[in-house]
């Protein structure tokens, strides 16, 4: 077990520290991209958008903004995760349903966002209620067909030795079904975070008064380009945040069955 953790430990510290030389390289680039073109008005080097995001912070405005974005991109990701998981589960356990089903899942998966985004301001009203609708009923489709898929390739052997054992429904849930759908949860938690944070700053654009796309909106209109990327980078580090710090350690302790049965 110790040589393990040890192992673990040591590819940690070697993605951070390819992470960190990627982020570098990235960064270095822009500073060169920058100094060629010799424009603050077209790209700002990273010092001056570096400014930018302390003086921000400083005067609180940048965590104000931020936190209002984050609370919406939690509130629909956990509504289209909540929703396309069970949708996703129950059409992929009963095929005649997805049969009927099917059509109203391709319709949400082509609905563009920009529609239920005015669609939902327009029902609803300009509220926090019709943002995160309308950010979760543009993920739950895509949540949907891949719970499903994933429900499709799970191993009937083993569904089948659960019905011999004759194991109820939520010892199925966590012992049969969940462990199988993990690869597929990962992807839907990943791709989600991905599109829901965009999605939410067209909400955020269109129509409310905070946050990281309104803020965006604000500079879009004065032409400032180094405060759209202030805003734009840090959020991005944020998410980036998640990613490594919260769904990585969780989809490798929820996939260590997986290494165990190899």
């Amino acid at each position: 077990m110790p040589v393990q953790l040890q192992e673990q430990r040591e590819t940690r510290s070697r993605d951070f520290g390819v992470m960190g030389l990627s982020l570098i390289g990235l960064v270095g680039g822009w500073a060169a991209l920058a100094w060629a073109l010799n424009d603050a008005t077209i790209l700002p080097g990273p010092a001056t958008v570096w400014n930018v995001i302390a003086a921000e912070f400083w005067s609180g405005a940048l965590i104000f903004h931020t936190a209002a974005t984050l609370a919406r991109v939690c509130a629909a990701f956990l509504l289209a995760m909540s929703i396309g998981t069970f949708a996703g589960l129950v059409l992929g356990l009963v095929p005649r349903l997805n049969r009927w089903a099917d059509p109203w899942v391709v319709f949400f998966l082509n609905l563009p966002a920009l529609v239920v985004i005015v669609l939902c301001y327009l029902w609803i009203g300009l509220n926090e209620v019709a943002a995160i609708v309308a950010v979760a009923v543009n993920k739950t489709a895509m949540v949907t067909v891949t719970i499903r898929e994933g429900v499709r390739a799970m191993d009937p052997k083993i569904a089948d030795m659960a019905a011999v054992y004759r194991l109820g429904l939520w010892k199925r849930l966590r012992h049969v079904w969940l462990p199988q759908l993990t690869p597929f949860f990962s992807a839907s938690v990943r791709n989600g975070l991905a599109v829901i944070w965009k999605i939410v700053l067209v909400v955020e654009f269109l129509g409310r008064a905070n946050g990281v796309g309104f803020q965006i909106h604000l500079y879009f209109q004065l032409f400032d380009i180094a405060y759209v990327l202030a805003y734009s980078l840090t959020f991005v580090a944020v998410m980036l945040f998640i990613e490594r710090g919260l769904v990585q350690p969780w989809e490798a302790r929820a996939s260590r069955w997986r290494r165990r049965a190899a």
